[in-house]
């Protein structure tokens, strides 16, 4: 893997706009995945390597700039809800109010984070969401498509220094005992995957690493911390688990706190809501990368209804001029919900592709991209690989 770099063009030939290609598929490229831990590529044909995207360097300089700026937007959105007591507006629990507010102002230690973007290669990227606590399709993005890219368009580049970025951030953290813990839900393969690569970038910098299924955690009141399964302390905890669903659980109150350490952290709760997307489009109104967004129903003829808590696209309502055009179902129905100006995905070949533009710390460090033939991206979408004309 590699830091961005300018692509390498000939020079008789200007830059590509961003564009679909249909591309051959290496013939062994399932064993190639499996053997890199990518499991379940195969998987409702989840890994597509039949086509690609292309970029320019420009455009990727755009996403790069835009994706740096969201991200400090979205800080400042965080201190603003804060400093004006709007916690409770985000569905937050009281009983976390103070802790969130008290991880923030130390900035406690945030590895990463992903927005999803809607880009046609033209028009600015547009806000769709940011995943800010649990997202997944990290060893996709940063391992098997930088592999794809070096064996398909070798001589090209990839907006890809995620495991760099990666590595270099967890040196920028510590441990009391020089170990993490890494937590999923048991049975869950998308998860345990991502969770184990994760563990490797941190055992490449430096520290032991162990796994834990979330429902072998246990609590030590006299320690006043989170256990393993042999009862051991543990310090750290990155834990592949939403605040959401923590702050709701039976255990939920002894994070509050609590001698381990969170990562990502209880601050990365309030971004990790979309309802954070109406308070940037009250922080940051006309804003060229924001969609207008609201608490309130009736403000929009055409919208994206979107409950505060909703993943993978589930209960996803779309709307245009009072006509439902698309939805998913899902568990979240009965969350509380915001709207967002209805924004149609670009259609590239009757496909509709999200950009996912990675954070790790406060830095950009590459992209990733899934379509659909529906225009809600949902887990049941395709990852595609991208590279640098």
């Amino acid at each position: 893997m590699a830091v961005v770099a300018k692509a390498v063009m000939a020079a008789d030939r200007e830059a590509a706009d961003m564009e679909r290609l249909l591309v051959q598929p290496r013939p062994d490229h399932a064993a190639k995945l499996e053997a890199i831990g990518l499991s379940f590529h195969g998987w409702d044909d989840y890994w597509c390597e039949e086509v690609c995207y292309r970029f320019s360097a420009a455009e990727i300089d755009l996403l790069e700039a835009r994706t740096a700026e969201l991200h400090a937007m979205c800080i400042e959105a965080v201190a603003h809800v804060i400093r004006n007591r709007r916690l409770g507006e985000l569905g937050i629990p009281a009983a976390y109010w103070q802790a969130i507010e008290t991880s923030f102002a130390a900035r406690e230690f945030s590895l990463y984070g992903r927005f999803d973007l809607a880009y046609d290669g033209k028009s600015e990227p547009k806000l769709l969401e940011y995943n800010a606590d649990t997202p997944t399709s990290l060893l996709e993005s940063a391992v098997a498509q930088w592999y794809w890219m070096t064996e398909k368009f070798p001589g090209h580049d990839q907006f890809n220094s995620l495991h760099e970025r990666l590595v270099a951030r967890w040196k920028q953290t510590r441990s009391e005992d020089g170990r993490i813990y890494f937590a999923s839900l048991a049975g869950n393969e998308e998860d345990w995957v991502c969770v184990h690569y994760l563990m490797d970038t941190a055992r490449q910098a430096g520290f032991d690493v162990r796994h834990i299924d979330v429902e072998k955690l246990g609590w030590h009141a006299g320690l006043g911390m989170f256990v393993d399964e042999n009862d051991k302390p543990i310090h750290t905890l990155f834990k592949l688990y939403p605040w959401e669903w923590m702050m709701r659980e039976e255990f939920g109150p002894m994070t509050v706190g609590c001698r381990t350490r969170f990562i990502e952290p209880v601050w990365k709760s309030v971004l990790s809501c979309k309802a954070i997307l109406p308070i940037l489009w009250e922080l940051y109104p006309g804003h060229p990368n924001l969609l207008p967004a609201f608490f309130e129903p009736g403000r929009l003829a055409s919208y994206a209804r979107k409950p505060f808590f909703s993943r993978e696209g589930a209960n996803i309502v779309l709307v245009e001029e009072g006509k439902v055009i698309a939805e998913d179902d899902g568990p979240y129905g009965r969350e509380q919900c915001i709207y967002q100006q209805l924004h149609r995905l670009p259609d590239f070949d009757g496909c509709y592709p999200v950009i996912g533009s990675w954070i790790v710390g406060d830095q950009p460090a590459g992209i990733c991209l899934r379509e659909d033939a529906l225009l809600v991206t949902t887990n049941m979408s395709h990852f595609v690989p991208h590279y640098i004309e």
